[in-house]
């Protein structure tokens, strides 16, 4: 299993020992605004300790998923990143604590996890998808040099997806280290 580091967070599987520190993330309203078929749904104990075992059923199936990360400075988790599978394309994913927004975290744990994917996991393609209306989330996708593709509906969900190609990616020299364990 891999795990990564850039200037400020640490990225690792997520392990069943996360569920107290990711329960308050997945259960306030405005973390989850934009996430789930009905927008705004938050998880409850149980359900989040449900997704935690799914992610790690899908790395074991897939070799790779979404880490918690992790801030160096304070040792807390503050959110998810890393890919999951839509249409059978990779698909970049991230949830951030709202203490930590505005802070760029979100931007630096997907341009590390965008790398991840091209560097080491070999994709050719990956995408990103978001509701219309959350464009903080669009501007993530934005610096982190994805490209808009199109409008799409999944699971009766409007939204957008964003793209970056394995031909066109540019990494940046921003601090990006992997360990494997």
């Amino acid at each position: 299993m891999q795990e990564f580091e850039t200037a400020r967070l640490r990225c690792r599987k997520v392990s069943p020992l996360d569920l107290e520190a990711l329960l308050p993330i997945v259960s306030d309203p405005e973390v989850m605004k934009y996430l789930g078929l009905e927008a705004g749904t938050i998880l409850s104990r149980d359900e989040t300790r449900v997704t935690i075992e799914k992610m790690g059923e899908f790395w074991a199936d897939h070799g790779f998923g979404r880490w918690v990360v992790i801030g160096k400075e304070d040792g807390k988790l503050v959110g998810l990143c890393g890919f999951r599978l839509l249409d059978n394309t990779p698909e970049l994913f991230y949830l951030f604590a709202k203490a930590s927004w505005d802070r760029g975290l979100a931007t630096e744990a997907a341009k590390a996890s965008l790398r991840y994917g091209f560097e080491e996991l070999g994709f050719e393609r990956i995408v990103a998808v978001t509701r219309h209306a959350n464009t903080a989330s669009i501007r993530v996708m934005i610096k982190i040099g994805m490209w808009y593709e199109k409008d799409i509906t999944h699971s009766g969900v409007d939204a957008v997806c964003y793209v970056a190609t394995r031909n066109e990616y540019q990494p940046d020299n921003t601090f990006y280290s992997v360990s494997s364990d």
